[in-house]
């Protein structure tokens, strides 16, 4: 089975993260996904269900005070 690519556009601010998805390929949904606390547990739970189908993410950020310490916990989660 083929997994698909999700591109994961995060809003970073100092009590929310805003969460957009977009689907790969030129005809893929872009869809606002949702705002969640900012913590790095609702972010962790967040992630897990974008790619509870198998799905590989590729999240992006603006840079900021907050982008090392969300950078670390996905590349242990093992996210792009």
């Amino acid at each position: 089975m083929k997994t698909q690519d999700k591109f994961v556009g995060l809003d970073v601010h100092k009590d929310t993260i805003v969460i957009a998805v977009a689907e790969a390929g030129r005809d893929g949904e872009v869809r606002a996904f949702g705002t969640i606390s900012s913590d790095l547990h609702a972010l962790e739970r967040a992630l897990t269900k974008l790619r509870a189908d198998s799905a590989t993410l590729h999240v992006a950020y603006e840079a900021g005070p907050n982008g090392f310490v969300i950078h670390r916990h996905l590349q242990k989660m093992g996210i792009d």
